[in-house]
């Protein structure tokens, strides 16, 4: 059983995890794209990198998430655990050194801590350290809007680092890896109390609307328990839920008991 996120990613391209969907996103406009655990791995090995090789990230950096729900942002939580980065989830945790920032603004993973949207500008202010913006689209190869002076283009500098990920010092069971409120999480925590329970194998249907600390605790628990995600956007959640439930054949909801789904992801507030 995996007890770290390394271990995590090592489960996940092994085996049949390897060749199968792992990681499926359904977004707006018919967006539909579909990660077997090989490709999730490779997107987060060259996440990885790019943290490590070009902005300096190891055990204990503290990175920031104003990202909403959605595959590209479980890609980046989960590099930035593989490296042993502490993600800080909330606007009362402190100067981050590496903040991502959507073409939106802020989102419930860290408001109120800059990286403003203004007219497709993101500005940056209020961040500290390094500034990393996110282009969401499929297709966008680049960041759609204009980027402050200093701020990082992920889209178009991910895809040059290496597809595997050798870590130099990798994280151990103990680190820190969440804070969020009151709570500071390790390693292990991650796929313990704070993963939601899932049963063997399942395939979940996981909504972008619950934000992104709640979705990727439900992520890493389907994930430990060799199961799958089918990811959600809002838009497509309010009108086509059922048609991808049966589609994708994910399990039923009620399948897994309230009790089974508390994870710690559940208080922050």
């Amino acid at each position: 059983m995996a007890s770290t996120i390394p271990d995590l990613l090592k489960q996940l391209r092994s085996g049949n995890h390897s060749s199968s969907p792992r990681l499926t996103w359904y977004g707006p406009g018919g967006e539909r794209i579909e990660l077997s655990g090989r490709v999730l791995d490779n997107w987060v090995a060259k996440t990885a990198n790019f943290l490590s090789e070009e902005l300096d990230a190891e055990r204990g950096t503290r990175i920031r998430l104003e990202l909403p729900a959605h595959w590209k942002s479980a890609v980046v939580a989960l590099a930035a655990w593989q490296v042993g980065a502490v993600l800080l989830a909330g606007s009362d945790q402190g100067p981050a050194d590496i903040t991502f920032i959507g073409p939106d603004g802020t989102h419930d993973a860290a408001p109120a801590t800059g990286g403003e949207s203004t007219g497709g500008e993101v500005t940056g202010t209020g961040v500290a350290g390094a500034r990393v913006a996110v282009a969401l689209g499929a297709l966008e190869m680049r960041f759609p809007g204009t980027l402050a002076a200093g701020t990082y283009d992920y889209a178009a500098l991910v895809r040059q680092f290496a597809d595997s990920y050798e870590p130099f010092d990798p994280p151990v069971q103990e680190d820190e890896a969440l804070r969020t409120g009151d709570n500071a999480l390790t390693q292990a925590d991650l796929l313990g109390r704070f993963a939601t329970a899932e049963a063997d194998g399942a395939r979940i249907l996981v909504t972008a609307g619950q934000g992104l600390i709640g979705a990727v605790a439900r992520m890493l628990g389907a994930w430990a328990a060799g199961g799958s995600v089918v990811l959600v956007h809002e838009s497509v959640e309010e009108t086509d839920t059922e048609r991808i439930r049966a589609a994708e054949k994910t399990s039923p909801a009620e399948k897994i008991s309230a009790a089974d789904k508390t994870s710690a992801a559940e208080e922050i507030s």
